[in-house]
């Protein structure tokens, strides 16, 4: 562990601390009392794709696409480290670091603060990592890891406002309740001091004008308008401003990508990288399904939901009905602020039997929009490919096929398997890689790094196995 993230970690947390509206964000008044606060935990996911059970990470199937706000019940999860329970009682979050005067804070004093509004896109870095080739290792999310979300809580700026920041000070760092599973280290992410000073990020308390479910950071958490949640810290306890840029895990190995295009496959130093901040530009087609029938001639009203990034909200959508050859203006259909998704549509009568390609394209106000096809990256990141369906167009709908046969179950594992894969998580994040011998060779030695107990005698039974059963698309 290097000494900058010693410096920072949880553990020492205490030590440091001891030592105009924006857009799309609306003040309004406070509605609820510290006493009667609790998770909003009486909802439970509907339908979701599970890519791990321990820790959680959940992915909210297309047909949450459709929702203009996403219910809770399907707003996807992602947790590196296994969900802690806070006590309201007791919590405080604690502000520190490069700062006037350290400040301690109970909910009840940070719900007394002015409270703002905004409706957001919530998308991870990863989401669309499976459709990368070649493939390579972590949550295998296709398009789900987003949703969009009405947040409520208090301006980052007028917390750290209340601690004076120091003119010295360059990041401001995150810190949560979650302890880090086996050997990993603790998930600390930070922004730029002069991104934090903005009015638009957020403490929110509130999912959808009720409290934040546990599973979604009660009962404070980050949230950072336009960027990827990746800095959308959960269950926050501390906010530590530095004065150099943080070095931990989480900023200076992972979630970083290469600012330009790599040859597929090549692995890049993480020191060459750039961390992952702003959204780009994206969108879902959501009616008519992939491979859908329709019958030629009806009116075909399309749907789809289109968003963008960080002071770039999306300001286009196209759509083509013939693969990319010719695109047409999408209509808008609603509007929750620049950090929401938009709901798009188009009215189209099939006028005549085939197989049509139906892509949706979104851009923003600097031009930058989705392209056709993705540069590869090798954390699987940022993937905006322009979203494409294909539909047939017939006389007559035929009645929906019956459901493929079940594929062969899997050989079984070995049991030095369980005894040191999954102790630490369940095989469902096993079962949805697929990587080369080398690649799940890394992911050994990563594991053994992070707490795997790996004997040497059984460390090629284990890579047979994986390699075997789980190899590359």
């Amino acid at each position: 562990m290097a000494m900058n993230e010693t410096s920072y970690s949880r553990r020492n947390m205490m030590r440091l601390i001891g030592g105009a509206a924006a857009a799309g964000a609306v003040a309004i008044p406070n509605l609820y009392s510290a006493t009667t606060w609790a998770p909003n935990d009486g909802k439970k996911k509907i339908g979701m794709i599970v890519r791990s059970t321990r820790p959680e990470d959940l992915e909210m199937p297309m047909e949450g696409f459709k929702d203009d706000i996403t219910p809770v019940e399907r707003l996807f999860v992602r947790s590196h480290h296994y969900t802690p329970k806070v006590n309201l009682a007791t919590w405080k979050l604690k502000i520190g670091g490069v700062v006037d005067k350290p400040v301690e804070l109970t909910f009840e004093q940070i719900q007394k603060l002015p409270k703002v509004e905004v409706v957001a896109v919530m998308e991870c870095a990863g989401n669309g990592r499976s459709f990368y080739q070649p493939s390579m290792a972590g949550l295998q999310w296709e398009h789900g890891a987003v949703g969009n979300v009405r947040w409520g809580g208090v301006r980052l700026s007028d917390v750290l406002k209340m601690a004076g920041v120091g003119s010295n000070g360059v990041e401001v760092l995150f810190d949560g309740a979650d302890v880090p599973v086996g050997q990993q280290s603790d998930f600390q992410r930070s922004i730029p001091l002069t991104k934090a000073m903005t009015p638009e990020p957020l403490l929110a308390y509130e999912l959808n004008n009720e409290p934040l479910p546990t599973s979604h950071g009660f009962p404070l958490r980050v949230v950072v308008p336009g960027w990827a949640s990746d800095c959308w810290v959960k269950w926050l306890t501390g906010i530590t401003v530095l004065d150099k840029p943080f070095e931990g895990f989480y900023m200076k190995t992972a979630y970083r990508a290469p600012a330009g295009p790599v040859k597929p496959g090549t692995a890049v130093d993480p020191a060459a990288m750039q961390p992952v901040t702003k959204l780009k530009p994206k969108s879902v087609i959501t009616f008519p399904e992939h491979n859908a029938q329709v019958k030629v001639g009806e009116t075909l009203n399309l749907r789809g939901v289109v968003w963008s990034g960080d002071g770039h909200p999306v300001t286009m959508g196209k759509i083509s009905l013939d693969g990319g050859a010719t695109w047409e203006d999408v209509r808008p259909i609603t509007y929750n602020g620049p950090y929401a998704w938009r709901t798009v549509g188009f009215t189209w009568q099939p006028p005549k039997e085939g197989y049509y390609r139906i892509m949706l394209r979104a851009g923003d106000h600097t031009g930058d929009s989705q392209p056709h096809v993705q540069a590869w990256n090798p954390s699987g990141y940022g993937w905006n490919v322009a979203h494409s369906i294909g539909i047939e167009v017939v006389k007559e709908v035929a009645a929906p096929a019956p459901a493929p046969a079940e594929t062969a179950a899997a050989p079984a594992p070995p049991a030095s398997l369980k005894t040191t894969c999954v102790t630490c998580h369940e095989d469902n994040v096993i079962k949805q890689q697929k990587l080369s011998r080398t690649q799940w060779d890394r992911e050994i030695d990563k594991m053994v790094r992070w707490g795997a107990k790996v004997k040497p005698e059984d460390r090629a039974t284990i890579l047979d196995y994986l390699s075997k059963t789980y190899p590359p698309r």
